[in-house]
């Protein structure tokens, strides 16, 4: 990865496996939106961006060096070998097609308690509605980012809200997970990053003890937040998907049954 400013961007290159429509609107992450140009503009652990890919180089505006190394390339996981990665999954008769044919998608390492925030308003809803309410949510207790974006709220800052504070933002009958979930994280209840420490299963458990949550949440939630790579969350698209792996999932799999997950999803909804 080579990294070069001009004017009041970074110049990256040397990025392989890192496709933005494929990346940004795949329903992971809820806080970016495409632009008439083809860029993304978003926030992110209380940081507002512009990218734009040219010429296989990513175009990083809005941002400072320092800012890229301590939170962008960890955010996009720039130093993870993906072309090694889909090389691997291409063991796969099924993923070996689908990846040359969506080739690009990468897991977000977003930040815990936003992950599992968006994840708990996405159950029985879909990705503009859950965009739509999370925008809302952070314009109205977030901080001011510039360009018309606001930070992800604390927990601290939304365990001042009551049930009806967040009905007031559309959440409906998921209100009452979220003022629940947002006291209990910031009295300490709920320790999100002891829950990253553990083991899959145990972190498994530990989400699935939280009001509101059931298990396409958590596994989504360790997925997108907690940086499980082999969390492989389960919805109506994969439920059809399995049907093609009779007898489990393959070898090739292991550890990364995440980033195949992802791969076969977007399968799943172009050709199902």
């Amino acid at each position: 990865m080579e990294i070069k400013k001009l004017n009041n961007s970074l110049v990256v290159s040397g990025v392989d496996c890192l496709d933005l429509d494929l990346t940004l609107d795949c329903g992971q992450a809820f806080r970016w939106e495409r632009q008439e140009d083809g860029s993304y503009c978003g926030a992110a652990g209380g940081h507002f961006l512009k990218i734009r890919k040219e010429n296989g180089d990513l175009i990083f505006e809005n941002t400072d060096i320092d800012v890229f190394n301590n939170f962008w390339v960890n955010y996009f996981d720039l130093n993870r070998d993906y072309k090694a990665i889909c090389e691997k999954l291409k063991e796969d008769e099924l993923l070996s097609s689908t990846i040359d044919e969506y080739y690009g998608i990468r897991i977000l390492n977003q930040e815990p308690w936003e992950a599992l925030c968006s994840f708990v308003i996405s159950q029985q809803n879909n990705i503009k509605r859950i965009k739509l309410i999370i925008s809302r949510l952070c314009n109205a207790y977030g901080d001011d980012l510039g360009n018309g974006y606001y930070s992800f709220p604390s927990a601290e800052r939304l365990s001042q809200l009551s049930t009806a504070d967040f009905e007031a933002l559309g959440c409906g009958y998921r209100a009452k997970y979220l003022e629940k979930l947002a006291k209990d994280v910031a009295c300490g209840e709920i320790d999100l990053q002891k829950i990253k420490s553990l083991s899959l299963d145990d972190a498994r458990k530990e989400l699935l003890n939280i009001y509101g949550v059931g298990i396409k949440v958590a596994n989504c939630a360790l997925l997108f937040g907690f940086g499980f790579l082999s969390a492989f969350p389960v919805d109506v698209w994969m439920k059809r998907v399995m049907e093609y792996y009779p007898d489990g999932l393959p070898e090739c799999f292991e550890g990364i049954e995440g980033i195949a997950q992802q791969y076969l999803f977007h399968w799943a909804r172009n050709n199902l």
